[in-house]
């Protein structure tokens, strides 16, 4: 390994011990490398601008991150156990490459600020990708929901309870997932605050220019207390979680319904054949693992946050337990993400059996139907419910799954399913 930054004369240090620091956090700041290259570049500017380092130096600095960056991107450069972390493979690489400058490069940071900073553009960035994913969701489902629509039951409790329709499932889903790309662009808003400069909490006796660091990277506005700056570790990471385990829970619930929907007992979708996979002995299967894993993958998500919420009963200032919410942030954020990536395709390919769906729909289903004409024609409405419950077996007579649809002219409903309204909706995501 490398020389510690923080290390001093007459300090010794233990294999055992450093190697359960160190555990996987430099593997991990391989996620997070290219964003704390970019902070770096963005506080190299700063000192310049307060005389810390020489227009030259910063120049050299500058020049030497991008290389870096390059050579990562390249495999030229690897980040391994010869470094504590990926700050000090930066700094290493640095003082190897123009000595004296290299060693200022930390002026006024610490090692606190510097993987905050990194990680909260990281953050950015997956939920930028998160958004992404639930628009195309969203417009999917809507452009599914725009096609003819065929008669689906609806059920509750898992009985068949009245008619519904794949536009109104559809547009269930549609309107779940604009919701969920909203809280993407909320959430990316809130921690939208630089703490670049706050160092290990308490700031520096240096003018840090903190202003330019906040427009140079990007962000919408400075964290200005550099307490709070430690105090929103992991609270902010929470928020983002939360708002990836809004999108998974709607995924799971999705997941749920087909892979209902696709047993032999109901038989009212067919899934494209990728998305599913063969028995290992039992040659007639085609299972749909890609949709139960859909379904699985919510636990993922919600157990890397209740990690690092469990993580956060600490006081203020900062505390290396915070180190482990590398780990679960990364894991959780990426699988989230690599299961929604896949069911925009999913949902574009699946095919409706009309005739398993229409078979599956019974006269009883219509008993809705019966009670509420006779409570809109002046019956009381308890009234008009129990006889209709009484007659539940005919009241289908003269009725069709569309006959009922169309009736259904409250907002929203199968006459009215408003995909106008939710595709404004969803566009204006844009602006």
């Amino acid at each position: 390994m490398t020389d510690l930054l923080w290390q001093k004369a007459g300090v010794e240090t233990n294999a055992k011990i450093m190697k359960f620091l160190a555990g996987d956090d430099v593997l991990l700041d391989r996620e997070f490398f290219l964003h704390d290259i970019t902070a770096s570049k963005a506080h190299v500017e700063g000192l310049a601008n307060i005389g810390v380092v020489s227009a030259q130096e910063a120049e050299d600095l500058k020049r030497e991150l991008d290389i870096l960056a390059e050579d990562f991107r390249a495999g030229r450069f690897v980040l391994d156990e010869r470094y504590e972390d990926g700050h000090s493979a930066i700094e290493a690489r640095l003082t190897e490459r123009l000595g004296d400058a290299g060693r200022r490069v930390h002026t006024g940071r610490s090692r606190n600020d510097q993987i905050l900073v990194a990680t909260r553009l990281w953050l950015k960035e997956k939920l930028a990708l998160l958004g992404a994913h639930c628009r195309s969701i969203a417009d999917v489902c809507l452009q599914r929901a725009a096609q003819p629509s065929l008669p689906l039951p609806g059920y509750t409790h898992l009985q068949r309870a009245v008619v519904s329709s794949t536009a109104m499932w559809f547009a269930g889903f549609a309107e779940g997932f604009v919701d969920n790309a909203w809280r993407a662009k909320q959430t990316a808003a809130w921690i939208d605050a630089n703490p670049l400069g706050t160092a290990a909490g308490y700031g520096v006796n240096l003018p840090l220019d903190r202003a330019h660091t906040t427009q140079a990277l990007g962000f919408g506005r400075m964290q200005v207390s550099p307490i709070y700056a430690q105090l929103s570790r992991g609270k902010f990471e929470m928020a983002v979680m939360e708002a990836l385990s809004s999108a998974m829970l709607d995924a799971r619930r999705l997941a749920w319904d087909l892979s209902l929907f696709t047993t032999a007992e109901f038989n009212f979708v067919s899934l494209p054949s990728e998305y599913t996979t063969g028995s290992s002995i039992m040659p007639n299967k085609r299972n749909p693992d890609v949709v139960e894993l859909l379904r699985a993958s919510y636990a993922t998500v919600a157990a890397a946050r209740c990690e690092i919420e469990q993580l956060l009963s600490l006081p203020s200032g900062y505390q290396r337990d915070l180190q482990f919410s590398k780990g679960s942030l990364f894991h959780g954020v990426t699988h989230g993400l690599a299961a929604l990536e896949l069911l925009p395709d999913l949902l574009a390919r699946m095919q409706w059996n009309e005739a398993a769906m229409r078979a599956a729909i019974e006269p009883a289903m219509y008993a809705t139907d019966v009670a509420i004409e006779q409570a809109a024609a002046g019956v009381p409405f308890r009234e008009a419910y129990r006889a209709a419950a009484q007659a539940a077996q005919e009241a289908g007579q003269g009725r069709t799954p569309e006959s009922s649809l169309a009736a259904r002219t409250s907002p929203g409903a199968g006459n009215d399913v408003q995909l106008a309204v939710l595709r404004q909706r969803l566009d204006s995501l844009a602006s």
